[in-house]
């Protein structure tokens, strides 16, 4: 059976809602599952449901499309739908899986889309594994090492490198990589983004303020600025 994706349309112009959601509807296996109108309202749903595409405009008040991907950098998959072409540098650093100038045709949709498919169909992104069998996979000592998610406290990035706490361990892993290159792996339920370089299990926050996050093993992490509004979002 083919699986069914989840799309989350973000546009604060309606117009833009109707065409993608006619491009969806042409399309058998795709789901319309969301109208998100600002970036704020995005926010708010995504921490509240899971979705599998989005559909994301840049030019938006308070919160834009890409300061919503640098907010949620283990969002679903992005697809960037705008009337501006400056921005596809900063699209392609976070991650965005196409980038599509309006008006959109159904062609360039669907090709979009076809590169969602080809993406879901060589990663385990949907799977649906309980949350004790998801596990992040580093590279440690030569060898290969899965570490469940539930596992994790949080992880601190150290430029080329990352710190990882563990519930398991009394003194954190050090592995090779950015934030960045294991945002597929971490769960985006579960994990937030709390600055630039944090991301934190929140099942393993204990106590919060606006600045400062308290964390399962005492220790307190800051938040940034820009990602307070996610996490107030988050907290709602």
């Amino acid at each position: 059976m083919e699986s069914t994706y989840r799309c989350l349309i973000v546009d604060d112009e309606s117009p833009a809602h109707k065409a993608l959601i006619s491009h969806i509807a042409k399309c058998d296996d795709l789901e319309h599952s969301g109208s998100a109108f600002s970036g704020m309202e995005a926010l708010k749903m995504l921490n509240e449901n899971k979705y599998d595409i989005i559909f994301l405009d840049i030019n938006m008040p308070v919160i834009s499309g890409v300061e919503l991907m640098e907010l949620q950098p283990n969002r679903p998959l992005t697809i960037v739908t705008t009337a501006y072409s400056d921005f596809a540098l900063s699209a392609y650093q976070n991650d965005a899986i196409d980038y599509l100038m309006k008006p959109i045709s159904f062609e360039k949709f669907s090709k979009a889309i076809e590169k969602a498919k080809i993406y879901y169909s060589g990663n385990s992104l949907k799977k649906e594994n309980t949350d004790s069998e998801k596990v992040l996979s580093y590279r440690a000592n030569g060898q290969t090492i899965d570490t469940p998610l539930c596992d994790i406290i949080y992880i601190e990035s150290l430029g080329n490198y990352m710190k990882l706490y563990s519930t398991k361990l009394k003194t954190p892993i050090i592995i090779y990589g950015s934030l960045a290159s294991i945002s597929d792996e971490i769960d985006n339920v579960d994990f937030l983004q709390v600055h630039r370089s944090y991301i934190v299990n929140t099942r393993e926050i204990t106590s919060a303020t606006n600045k400062t996050l308290t964390m399962s093993n005492t220790e307190i992490i800051p938040v940034g600025r820009k990602y307070q509004i996610l996490l107030n979002s988050f907290f709602k």
